[in-house]
């Protein structure tokens, strides 16, 4: 059940960026844009998909009652007791009157048209916000913190997954980037600041490398290594594709974008099993609790005061070097015009060459 839950969290977030990318591009002039072609199927099935989606954490929820209570009374608890419950329901309402605004205006490329769209986008935003792990925490400012996270990287993702997997063609890209690469930049900072606020919630600085421990700190170390590709990505479209295409102008960058939206989608998977995850600050360190991926790397003893430090050793420092490797050979890929396949693959590789040279590195 774990697995669907994180799975669902993860589509959440695809089918809301979905949305936003969608509105957004729909208040952008058709000259500044690729030509672009979303289906409305495929609208409704991501409004759909919010509505199933975030009903699995209360299905889990009603499980756990029926045994109890009976499935049906362990129903109508879950969804009017709870608050999660209530969420959904504003959730499921919304959602209503979104696909009949979809399905009356039909895609009408427009600013009152997207505007619209893009403040109902913005109020499912705000309701998953309100109710999620870090607002139950901090009302004011994990509800804040939460809210822009997710906005800002909707904002950003939606609109390059939009970009890069529904264009009919690579015209006017120049012209896309132009205004893209700064509210991407906006959007950046702003994910950042507000991670570093959400973290703050769930687990002391100090204390990073203790929650590697437990499974909650093992999905938050992967969600930050996937930030390093990410990056690297952001800066390659951003920057080396904005100087080729002066230079070359039929250069196709869609595969080099796509790879991007890619890396964000696992980062998406990574964030969406923080939220099924006990953090560090509520969570004893006891053997029950201990990261299954964690034992696998680690064979040394663990006790409920131990202190996880990283030392230097010829293994991890080899892996380290591998990994610096491996992030040349994705910047040697993009100028080289490797096949973007390629690259995706040496960043996986990166990643998990940081990632074991941190886990060789425990002492």
């Amino acid at each position: 059940m774990l697995v669907i839950t994180v799975i669902s969290q993860a589509l959440i977030y695809l089918c809301v960026g979905l949305c936003i990318g969608h509105f957004i591009l729909s208040i952008v002039k058709s000259s500044a844009q690729p030509k672009i072609e979303v289906h409305l199927n495929i609208l409704r099935i991501s409004i759909i998909g919010i509505v199933i989606f975030s009903f699995v954490p209360i299905l889990q929820n009603v499980l756990f009652l029926s045994s109890r209570i009976g499935f049906i009374e362990a129903l109508k608890t879950a969804i009017f007791t709870f608050e999660i419950g209530k969420a959904w329901i504003l959730i499921f309402f919304i959602s209503i009157v979104f696909l009949k605004f979809i399905h009356t205006f039909d895609q009408q490329r427009n600013k009152l048209y997207g505007i619209f769209g893009l403040s109902i986008s913005i109020s499912l935003i705000l309701i998953l916000g309100w109710f999620s792990h870090a607002s139950s925490i901090d009302r004011v400012w994990g509800f804040i913190g939460d809210t822009l996270h997710l906005l800002a990287v909707s904002v950003w993702v939606g609109t390059l997954i939009v970009v890069s997997w529904f264009s009919k063609n690579h015209e006017n890209w120049f012209r896309f980037l132009k205004w893209y690469t700064p509210i991407a930049i906006v959007c950046l900072l702003v994910t950042i600041f507000t991670g570093v606020l959400l973290m703050n919630f769930m687990v002391d600085f100090e204390e990073y490398t203790n929650s590697w421990l437990i499974p909650y700190g093992q999905a938050l170390l992967w969600k930050h290594l996937l930030i390093i590709p990410l990056l690297v990505y952001a800066f390659i479209n951003g920057i080396f594709i904005h100087w080729r295409l002066k230079k070359i102008f039929d250069f196709n960058p869609i595969p080099w974008a796509r790879i991007e939206s890619i890396i964000i989608l696992l980062i998406f998977s990574a964030t969406a099993a923080l939220g099924e995850q006990s953090p560090p600050k509520v969570t004893p360190l006891k053997s029950e609790n201990l990261s299954s991926l964690f034992q696998t790397f680690y064979h040394g003893q663990v006790a409920p005061d131990m202190i996880v430090n990283l030392s230097l050793n010829w293994t991890s420092v080899s892996l380290l070097i591998l990994s610096i490797l491996f992030l040349a050979l994705i910047i040697f890929s993009y100028i080289r015009k490797v096949p973007a396949l390629f690259s995706f693959l040496m960043s996986l590789c990166l990643v998990f060459c940081v990632y074991l040279s941190l886990m060789f590195s425990i002492q």
